[in-house]
């Protein structure tokens, strides 16, 4: 696995590659060698359009590590429109267990790959930012960067 980290708007990144795949997009370095390879600069450049409100959807090849059951709602997140959030329990019900709210909310939790995934446009069933792995102000950021770059189609 390599790994190579960036100066971002919204603080420091690290990407991590893995065999063809992006595995991490975080705010938090990880064990791996330093090496910027062609897939990170091209994940970064990505972020990077995405920061400038230039690109709404990612065209990367991902590969994030979970349980059977992360890997499902980090799915349903995916699904999730640039711009616009769901409440846990949305997600919970889309993956077709209501009361799974709390699951869903610690399968966020241990996303490896933000932005990307975008776990940031979960918020609470009252419209409430709630937790956020990396800080409430990151999450506050990327929401309203969302909001002032989504046009009406």
């Amino acid at each position: 696995m390599f790994k190579y980290s960036y100066n971002t708007v919204i603080g420091k990144i690290f990407i991590a590659e893995k065999n063809g795949f992006i595995t991490h997009v975080t705010f938090k370095d990880i064990p791996a060698e330093q090496k910027e390879t062609d897939l990170i600069k091209k994940t970064y450049l990505e972020l990077t359009e995405y920061f400038n409100g230039e690109r709404q959807i990612f065209d990367i090849p991902i590969s994030p590590e979970g349980t059977p059951f992360q890997k499902i709602v980090w799915d349903e997140l995916k699904k999730i429109p640039y711009g616009k959030t769901a409440a846990y329990k949305d997600i919970a019900k889309r993956i077709g267990n209501e009361k799974a709210c709390r699951a869903v909310g610690m399968a966020n939790n241990k996303n490896p790959i933000a932005i990307i995934i975008p776990c940031h446009r979960v918020i609470g069933s009252n419209g409430n930012l709630t937790g956020y792995a990396f800080g409430l102000n990151i999450k506050e950021k990327l929401l309203k960067l969302e909001n002032m770059n989504f046009v009406f189609n």
